[in-house]
């Protein structure tokens, strides 16, 4: 018999303790990074308890559709200001901002003059939640921006795009704001 015979079987034992404690190990980094990667989503997809109460305010615009009429592909992009206010008496919050094609952008600009955004469609550009408090008698500037180019020498003929506002309105709680343009090469 070999003198360390005896011992092989407990390195064997010792070896595969050890085995057992790295994937043990390694389960639990996993386990973790994963906990990590969905609290990150959470935050940044507005989640979490960041809830707003429901408004008995509403945001209305006098004009909800406007018409570039005819534009050309090769002057670039063109912006319209859509106004919102707030004809309720409570505080309505704008949550989500978001757009119906990338070819468009909107921001935000509160009555103090600050600007949020630039906001897009949804999957193409940052993220759409927001939360820009609108004040009962307030208003705020929607900007719309469209790039007749965006589409490229396919892209003439009539574009209609819309501008989203979701709010925490009770009564109206998504506004839909819209432009259409003819386009030129």
């Amino acid at each position: 018999m070999h003198p360390f015979k005896h011992m092989n079987g407990y390195f064997g034992i010792k070896k595969m303790k050890l085995k057992n404690k790295n994937i043990i190990l390694l389960i639990i980094g996993i386990l973790f990074l994963i906990g990590i990667v969905s609290l990150i989503a959470t935050q940044e997809s507005g989640g979490g308890s960041k809830s707003t109460a429901y408004s008995a305010g509403a945001l209305t615009a006098p004009e909800r559709i406007f018409d570039f009429s005819t534009i050309s592909m090769k002057n670039g992009t063109v912006s319209h200001r859509f106004e919102v206010q707030n004809d309720g008496e409570e505080p309505v919050v704008i949550e989500k901002v978001y757009t119906s094609c990338m070819c468009t952008v909107a921001s935000v600009i509160d009555s103090d003059g600050k600007t949020y955004g630039e906001f897009g469609m949804p999957g193409h550009s940052g993220p759409s939640r927001t939360r820009i408090e609108v004040a009962p008698g307030k208003k705020a500037i929607v900007e719309a921006v469209f790039d007749p180019a965006a589409h490229g020498p396919s892209g003439v003929g009539l574009a209609q795009r819309s501008i989203y506002l979701e709010t925490n309105s009770a009564a109206s709680p998504k506004l839909e704001l819209a432009f259409q343009a003819m386009v030129t090469r």
